[in-house]
């Protein structure tokens, strides 16, 4: 281990091989993540992003290398697949108790993720944009350390995006956790994040968002063409992103890498 967790650590892995069949899924992987901190976890389709989330999170026994978590660490977790059986009644109120938590509390993350009316409507019924909101109110409900959203923006349309990936920005402010944000979507995955880990099987590349974005390796797996666009905020770190408009009169400036 290479870090004390006084520091603010949560998570830490090191060296992480993973094999499934005959295939190297994830060769000397290296994540750590800190309190209060959006890492971003982005890659190719199959470059092990989600086998590295289930290692991370204990699901899953890596070949080689070790993960250290905090003593004590509360995880919330939204997976990258989720369906409810239709013929199963389920309000949203009683799927977000099954995690075990009181009303107050559930009034309280719906609030949050701005579903206050929705706690009797059927999870069945909801679009797609909402239940990834029902599904990141679960994942906060507990007041977790750690949030880990495998492809939050996964069956979301594009309206929704922005506002979804911008709402995960204030959840983390709000809780003052750690997340873990895996994602695909590259014209949105510098928006909101400290730290973005590219990983295609191996880290290729890691660091603030608008240095990643030049970073040749970066190049060579998604090409020039993404716009990207970098702020100050509240946190103290320079993002990349998605210009949206914020009540914090925060000034932006744009540029394309």
């Amino acid at each position: 281990m290479t870090e004390t967790f006084s520091n603010g650590l949560l998570i830490e892995a090191e060296g992480i091989a993973k094999q499934l069949g005959l295939r190297d899924v994830l060769i000397d992987a290296t994540l750590a993540v800190y309190a209060g901190e959006v890492v971003t976890l982005i890659g190719p389709n199959g470059a092990g992003k989600s086998t590295l989330i289930r290692i991370l999170l204990g699901l899953l026994k890596p070949d080689s290398g070790w993960v250290n978590r905090r003593p004590g660490l509360s995880i919330g977790y939204l997976p990258q697949r989720f369906q409810v059986d239709p013929a199963l009644p389920l309000t949203v109120e009683r799927f977000l108790a099954m995690a075990g938590s009181s009303t107050a509390r559930i009034a309280e993350v719906l609030d949050d993720v701005g579903l206050i009316n929705y706690a009797r409507k059927q999870v069945q019924s909801l679009s797609g944009g909402e239940l990834q909101r029902v599904l990141l109110a679960r994942a906060m409900v507990r007041r977790p350390d750690l949030l880990v959203l495998d492809e939050p923006l996964q069956g979301v349309d594009v309206a929704g995006q922005a506002e979804l990936y911008h709402l995960i920005g204030e959840v983390r402010r709000g809780l003052g956790a750690g997340v873990i944000l895996v994602s695909h979507d590259l014209h949105l995955v510098m928006a909101e994040s400290d730290r973005v880990v590219c990983l295609n099987h191996h880290i290729c590349c890691a660091g603030r968002p608008e240095a990643v974005s030049r970073d040749p390796q970066y190049l060579a797996l998604f090409g020039p063409a993404v716009a990207v666009y970098t702020h100050n905020h509240d946190h103290d770190h320079d993002q990349s992103g998605e210009v949206i408009p914020g009540a914090d009169g925060d000034a932006k400036e744009s540029s394309h890498g």
